[in-house]
């Protein structure tokens, strides 16, 4: 019994802490695509994004979500994101000249503009499919609003739990004095008597 309760009360835990640190980066990431105009910020050089074309097919899916990590260079085969307006592209670097990196996607037939180095935020690292679909729910205002009545359930659920335990559990003690008094009303009207006095 001991060890479920333990169990549930980690798995808890780690359920609020997994979405403190979603709504904490959203708030960071709203903020700085709103206020910066930056569509993917980079907190400690690291960076989630979602891939919305099938330009990077077969690599890359539709909906799939990739994690960016910047690093000081790049090379020609890298597949890297940059900002081009308010969007985000991730393409392959087919080629670097000097100060100017060409990109394309693997299923396109022409290159993209030449782009400066430090128009990339980072390179591809790694990426799961389709899980992207649930990260921009998430990243939505009903998702977000979803987010929040989870941790809000998460903490106050197990409290009101304990509160109607002990409101039962109060109860039980009151019906059970209630019993002793019926079966000894003798000794009851003696106490209230001593009390009176």
């Amino acid at each position: 019994m001991t060890k479920k309760i333990t169990a549930r009360r980690i798995a808890r835990m780690i359920m609020l802490l997994l979405i403190s640190i979603f709504v904490g980066v959203s708030i960071y990431s709203w903020n700085a695509e709103t206020l910066v105009g930056n569509s993917m910020p980079m907190p400690f050089g690291i960076g989630v994004s979602v891939v919305m074309s099938g330009s990077m097919e077969p690599e890359l899916g539709v909906n799939d979500l990739v994690l960016i990590c910047s690093r000081e260079t790049y090379k020609k085969g890298d597949i890297v994101v940059y900002q081009d307006g308010e969007s985000l592209v991730i393409h392959r670097i087919i080629e670097i000249n000097d100060d100017k990196v060409i990109t394309k996607g693997d299923a396109n037939d022409v290159p993209d503009s030449p782009i400066r180095p430090a128009d990339i935020k980072g390179a591809y690292t790694a990426g799961v499919p389709f899980l992207g679909i649930v990260f921009l729910f998430l990243k939505s205002p009903a998702g977000f609003i979803i987010m929040l009545i989870a941790a809000v359930v998460l903490f106050e659920y197990p409290y009101l739990k304990e509160r109607k335990k002990d409101l039962q559990l109060q109860e039980k003690i009151k019906e059970q004095i209630r019993q002793l008094k019926d079966e000894n009303p003798e000794k009851s009207l003696q106490d209230e008597n001593d009390e009176n006095d």
